[in-house]
């Protein structure tokens, strides 16, 4: 049985972790706004910039069955750039929608970036 201290330190951590992730999304995110007019970012930066926050090497810091490993995408039905896009276009859940942060072109670039790293085990 998990005593109240522990549960108090488990939950502290935990709140610690998501307020980090959520700050390196922000900072990230306007970096990449900035950069889109003046130049154009690979998908990999783009990813490194908008989704690693939370999804570093393919890993789900929020959440560690809904990472973009294969088994998972498989699992979720994420195994599609055009699902992946819908997803990083409209967001879930407590995943944030990107529409208005990234082009079409740029959410289809990651997407297929995310299809290709999980095929390789993100190496």
């Amino acid at each position: 049985m998990i005593s109240l201290k522990n549960l108090k330190k488990n939950l502290t951590a935990f709140l610690l972790i998501l307020t980090l992730a959520f700050v390196e999304i922000a900072a990230n995110s306007q970096m990449a706004i900035a950069d889109t007019g003046t130049n154009p970012a690979t998908a990999a930066e783009v990813f490194s910039a908008n989704c690693a926050g939370c999804h570093i090497n393919g890993s789900n810091i929020i959440r560690r069955g809904k990472n973009l490993k294969q088994k998972a995408l498989k699992k979720y039905g994420m195994d599609s750039i055009a699902n992946i896009s819908n997803l990083v276009t409209n967001g879930k859940g407590i995943m944030p929608a990107y529409k208005d942060r990234l082009s079409e072109q740029q959410i289809l670039d990651v997407s297929a970036y995310v299809l290709s790293q999980a095929e390789t085990d993100w190496k």
